[in-house]
């Protein structure tokens, strides 16, 4: 594999370099943006990882874009200017894309309120998006912020195919908390960033 190449030491302000990918520590306070529409809005997870994100790109640590979702507009509210119906043009694919010290890396973001995660949540062509995504040598995988619990995680798309085909062979059709690997919970700082960085560096660990 190249990733191993790939990763290299950084450091700039703000930067602690671990061995591949950094971790940040920001030293100030950041708000969080909001949305003042009514209509589409960004979910609280999708949110911090923009800001994530956002904070990556400035550092030069990753660059990170959202995947927009194709829609077709069917009615806008001429005195807002929003679109109060539209519908999905085509199926989309995962969440974010992008890079990560020359490694591609694309992954997608759920909220789920239970400690049980339905796998509904995932689509199939989905499934085989990131699985041919990392038949090309990329990191495909899941953020997973667990409401009850207040508790973000990473989950590699390995672990995401085991509880797939478990559910296609007639197993269950969802997977609990418990089943995850605690190492892969993500660290916030300051109640804003979800540092999955961290946690690419244990993924790429794990394929060595």
């Amino acid at each position: 594999m190249r990733w191993a190449a790939l990763l290299h030491r950084v450091r700039i302000d703000g930067i602690v370099a671990l061995p591949g990918i950094v971790a940040m520590l920001p030293r100030k306070k950041v708000i969080m943006a909001t949305w003042n529409s009514r209509g589409l809005r960004g979910s609280f997870l999708e949110e911090l990882i923009n800001l994530t994100n956002e904070k990556y790109r400035n550092q030069n640590l990753a660059l990170i874009q959202k995947v927009p979702t194709p829609i077709k507009p069917i009615h806008i509210d001429e005195s807002t200017r929003h679109i109060t119906l539209a519908y999905f043009e085509q199926k989309s694919t995962v969440d974010y894309i992008g890079v990560v010290q020359g490694i591609p890396v694309c992954f997608d973001a759920k909220e789920c309120a239970e400690d049980r995660f339905p796998l509904a949540n995932i689509h199939e062509h989905q499934m085989k998006f990131m699985e041919e995504f990392e038949a090309q040598e990329g990191i495909a995988f899941i953020l997973i912020y667990f409401k009850n619990r207040d508790c973000f995680t990473y989950l590699p798309f390995t672990y995401l195919k085991t509880f797939w085909e478990r559910m296609e062979t007639g197993g269950k059709k969802s997977f609990a908390f418990d089943e995850l690997n605690p190492s892969f919970e993500i660290s916030t700082y300051s109640g804003t960033f979800v540092h999955y960085l961290e946690k690419i560096q244990m993924d790429l660990e794990e394929r060595q």
